[in-house]
Formats: C-alpha cells, sequence, structure tokens
C-alpha cells in the first residue's frame, strides 16, 4: 500500500452555512470518514485549516496569506493508503469536498522519512 496527502480545496465561502447545512455537511463528512477508515485507507484524518496563514520566503521575508480573494483555499488534508493512484481516485471521488463543488489534489508521499 501506498501512502497519499489529500489537499482539499474549494472555492472562498461568501456566507458562512446555516446551522442545518454545517450538520449535513459534517455527517457527510463523518460517513465518508468511518467508510474508509473501515477498510483501512485513511490512516490519518488530518484536520481543517483556518483561511488564512503566514507564507515564508527565502531572505527572512514572511508575508500574509493566502488571501480571500484567491480562488481556491486550502480547507484541510487527509493521509490515505491506497495500491495505487487509481484506489486513491475512487476514494476521492467519494469524498465530500468533491460532490459539494470542491477539489481534492492526490501527491504519493515519497517517504523519506
Amino acid at each position: 500500500m501506498t501512502k497519499y496527502l489529500f489537499i482539499y480545496r474549494s472555492e472562498p465561502m461568501t456566507t458562512p452555512p446555516s446551522p442545518e447545512e454545517m450538520q449535513a455537511s459534517l455527517k457527510h463528512w463523518n460517513d465518508w470518514a468511518a467508510k474508509f477508515k473501515a477498510t483501512g485507507n485513511i490512516v490519518d484524518e488530518g484536520d481543517g485549516l483556518k483561511p488564512c496563514g503566514k507564507v515564508v520566503k527565502g531572505g527572512g521575508i514572511v508575508t500574509d496569506g493566502p488571501f480571500m480573494e484567491a480562488k481556491e483555499v486550502c480547507g484541510g488534508f487527509s493521509i490515505i493508503l491506497a495500491k495505487d493512484y487509481a484506489e486513491a481516485v475512487k476514494i476521492a471521488q467519494a469524498c465530500p469536498m468533491v460532490q459539494f463543488g470542491g477539489n481534492v489534489e492526490i501527491r504519493e508521499m515519497a517517504g523519506y522519512v
């Protein structure tokens, strides 16, 4: 099995979801996570990410970012085990992020550590 990083991206929210929408969204996420944890595919659910952070560049340059006017925001991540990219893609296709209009970037982990 190969380890993959799932990076969850979506357009920035213009209005916060209602409590009912948030509850429904969390149910979809919890159901998806439970299904793939049971099969051993999700090894670390990861976490959501706050909308802003810091970008550190060479020369000691630190800037705020990413900014809300960005086309997409990185909303979170998970670590997945799959036999190959094809299986990782199938897991991502079932992800609520994709079903609700976002996307999942899949990156194979190099295994350096």
